[in-house]
């Protein structure tokens, strides 16, 4: 007796898509992090198949505010390599939240999601604001509405 199996057609995914919105403000960046990565590859939803882009939109507000637990503001840093002998980069995490708070969401989401074809379409869906102000305002509260009036 085989299992039955059902397989989502990425258009019927790209047509259920929802938009979420999260206020960053003095909440934890791993927690932040997790609940995005989850929306935006779509495993709350009923019919998530983890080889179709079945998530949704995200977007991030007051990025600038986010928390960071323990001693990590002072000891945390990112490191890249541009492929070069001594091309080595370290930014510690203070430096980057003064230059650009939204890169430090941005990369948390990152290193959430599986390394594979679908995290480049999973992550142009993230979108991160270091203040409170945003253009999806809109979308975001007609999804919520939309949620209200059925169910």
């Amino acid at each position: 007796m085989g299992q039955n199996t059902f397989q989502i057609d990425s258009k019927f995914a790209q047509d259920n898509r929802k938009w979420h919105h999260i206020d960053a403000d003095g909440k934890v960046l791993g927690r932040i992090a997790t609940q995005a990565a989850e929306w935006l590859r779509g495993k709350h939803k009923r019919f998530f198949t983890p080889s179709v882009d079945c998530g949704d939109f995200v977007v991030v507000t007051n990025a600038a505010k986010v928390k960071l637990t323990g001693n990590k503001i002072e000891q945390k840093f990112y490191f890249s390599h541009s492929g070069y002998a001594k091309g080595a980069k370290v930014t510690p995490i203070k430096l980057q939240m003064e230059r650009d708070p939204r890169k430090i969401v941005m990369l948390a989401v990152k290193r959430m999601l599986q390394v594979n074809r679908l995290r480049g379409p999973q992550l142009k869906r993230l979108k991160v604001y270091p203040g409170a102000e945003n253009p999806h305002a809109a979308l975001v509260a007609s999804a919520k509405e939309g949620t209200k009036n059925n169910g």
